[in-house]
């Protein structure tokens, strides 16, 4: 199949569109009616420039409200079609995409509708063109596409063919096994577009949460998977209508729809068969293996000692570079501080933050092959012969996701490149792992960092959840990988007032915000953490006072939380959740400790308390 987009996808000009779609690597483009008359190139310019980046125009859409006129508004339907007819060779395409009719004066009298298409399919052919008939969900009279198939069977012209789109098939519930019933020559186009799944007017939810396949809750690899069962081997076009997306990267938004379109496809031929040319499975995480922070010499000392602050000791010295390695438990900091390095121009960017993530992967090279073919940008730091080689790719703001052999003896592996150092480092805090990592994106980024886990790491995302911020809403999204020791939580806001929003501003892009480390007894190590010198963020008496009436716990437990700030939920099941912060490095990540009981989530109550004291203490600026 061949990938295409529509031009309505992306966000600016005509040209800056064309640009980005060719960029991306896209095979062909829909032209939307609207970007060719806003434009002030000629019709035949337009199509020189698309012949010229290497593209192909699909077709020219939409041609609205055709059919079941009669009297003068037949007749000027069909002198509408034909000026559209004029420009389609102009443009470099022989395929006019024909919308059902959604006014109320259009016939829905069978007959009448397969008599004005088959004229307008002879007319298209007369000058060598075709017609594609689609059916609009809120179409007036044909809204699903078994009823558009009957229309263009029952006209029987070989110039008139079906056009499938996926959300207006899938927003009605038409199961996809109804296209198994159709000639796959009939097809001339099948447009494809995912959405959350959400209860609103059909028209509303189409032209505004549209969303790149992969981003919402529709079932696309069953639709098309119904495709490849009948041979269908045209274009597969995106057609997307969002409102992020028109003010998002031109190119990042084209990007993202190669992406989502090789995903979608692969998906779908994993349903098949499971040989073929499909890429190597998605990137199975065991775990985080390390996280790296990066810092200036004059803030690496300051780094090191919130970790001894956190229960961390030293554990290696790197063999020739300015980067130390910390342990707790099964979890591994690495704070790089060597000038002229990846880390020193994340941290001159950003100040001293997390720079990388370390996973854990069962096939290395498999999740090069897979990163590259989804067209994620790779990188390779430079290494001297003996060390160690840790394959990378760009991941959140510009940072770096490294695969470590999960196989490989994990002492040995450090061994390569860190020798042994003297230990110091504070009291241990029983923290035993990392239980996730939270990272602040700016809110238009949100679906796109969505998709490239969904798409790398088959990564599930939960339910969307609001957080209530002084300054405004923030959205969560919880994605969790195969293994439980692999989530992360991405946090975003469109209110330029809110944490959130203020994080991506101050730190000037996205990135981890804060990590979550998990401890067998949360009391003794906020304690020990106390001791080795760590301040923890306060919460509001108020909220001790309300655990009671929520509850019903132990006053003493209460007093207890109260004296560590430690706060509390509990799920439906019973399962409890204590957590707890940090206050922030120089307003830009913290700690959260967590000690989870049967408790899967996330206590969304909670993190609203938690902004609110963060707020208080002008974790960031303004």
């Amino acid at each position: 199949m061949q990938n295409s987009i529509a031009t309505v996808s992306l966000s600016g000009s005509l040209t800056a569109k064309l640009q980005a779609i060719a960029g991306a690597g896209f095979d062909g483009v829909e032209l939307f009616e609207a970007d060719l008359l806003a434009d002030t190139h000629s019709p035949r310019e337009i199509g020189k420039m698309i012949s010229d980046l290497g593209l192909r125009c699909v077709t020219l859409q939409p041609f609205r409200d055709f059919e079941g006129l009669a009297g003068k508004q037949r007749k000027g339907a069909f002198d509408r079609a034909e000026r559209k007819f004029d420009l389609l060779p102009e443009l470099g395409t022989d395929l006019l995409m024909v919308c059902s009719s959604t006014i109320a004066e259009a016939s829905g009298e069978h007959e009448r509708i397969v008599d004005d298409l088959r004229e307008l399919a002879e007319r298209a052919s007369v000058r060598g063109l075709r017609v594609g008939y689609e059916a609009l969900a809120w179409g007036a009279h044909i809204n699903d596409h078994r009823d558009a198939w009957a229309i263009v069977q029952g006209a029987d012209h070989p110039a008139l063919g079906l056009v499938l789109d996926s959300f207006h098939s899938l927003a009605r519930n038409v199961p996809s096994a109804s296209i198994l019933e159709i000639d796959p020559a009939r097809i001339f186009l099948v447009q494809m577009a995912d959405a959350p799944l959400v209860t609103m007017d059909v028209l509303q939810w189409s032209r505004h949460l549209r969303c790149m396949p992969g981003q919402g809750g529709l079932a696309l690899a069953g639709f098309v998977e119904a495709l490849l069962r009948i041979d269908y081997d045209d274009v597969l076009s995106l057609e997307v209508f969002n409102d992020n997306f028109r003010a998002n990267s031109t190119r990042e938004t084209a990007v993202d729809g190669v992406r989502s379109l090789i995903w979608l496809r692969d998906e779908a031929q994993r349903r098949i068969t499971s040989e073929g040319p499909i890429l190597p499975p998605q990137i199975e995480v065991e775990r985080f293996g390390f996280i790296e922070f990066a810092a200036s010499q004059n803030e690496a000392p300051r780094i090191e000692k919130l970790f001894r602050s956190l229960g961390f000791t030293s554990a290696g010295q790197h063999r020739s570079k300015a980067v130390t390695r910390w342990q707790q438990g099964d979890i591994n900091f690495v704070l790089n501080a060597q000038p002229d390095s990846f880390a020193a121009a994340h941290a001159a960017t950003h100040g001293a933050s997390v720079c990388a993530l370390g996973l854990c992967v069962r096939d290395i090279e498999a999740a090069q092959v897979r990163a590259r073919a989804l067209k994620v940008e790779t990188f390779e730091q430079p290494r001297s012969a003996e060390e160690r080689s840790m394959p990378a790719i760009r991941g959140v703001g510009g940072s770096l996701i490294e695969f470590i052999d999960e196989t490989a003896d994990t002492e040995a592996a450090w061994a390569q490149d860190f020798v042994a150092a003297p230990s110091h480092g504070g009291a241990d805090a029983g923290l035993e792992r990392i239980d996730h990592v939270a990272q602040t994106v700016a809110s238009v980024d949100l679906l796109s960092w969505v998709l490239f886990y969904d798409s790398l790491f088959g990564m599930r995302a939960e339910p969307q959840v609001d957080i209530a911020d002084p300054g405004g809403l923030v959205q969560r999204q919880v994605l969790r990988g195969e293994k439980d020791d692999f989530v992360v939580v991405l946090n975003s806001s469109a209110n330029s007032r809110t944490l959130s929003s203020r994080f991506v501003n101050y730190y000037f892009g996205a990135g981890v915000q804060h990590i979550a480390l998990s401890s067998r007894d949360i009391f003794k190590s906020v304690d020990e953490m106390i001791s080795n010198g760590m301040e923890m963020l306060t919460m509001p008496d108020n909220y001790y006072d309300d655990l009671t009436a929520r509850f019903c716990l132990d006053s003493d437990l209460i007093e207890r939380m109260r004296a560590r700030q430690i706060i509390y939920d509990r799920d439906a099941n019973g399962g409890e959740y204590f957590h707890c912060f940090t206050r922030a490095f120089e307003r830009r990540f913290f700690f959260e400790i967590v000690q989870r009981c049967g408790y899967d989530g996330f206590d969304a109550p909670g993190a609203a308390i938690r902004i609110a004291a963060q707020s208080r203490l002008k974790l960031l600026p303004g």
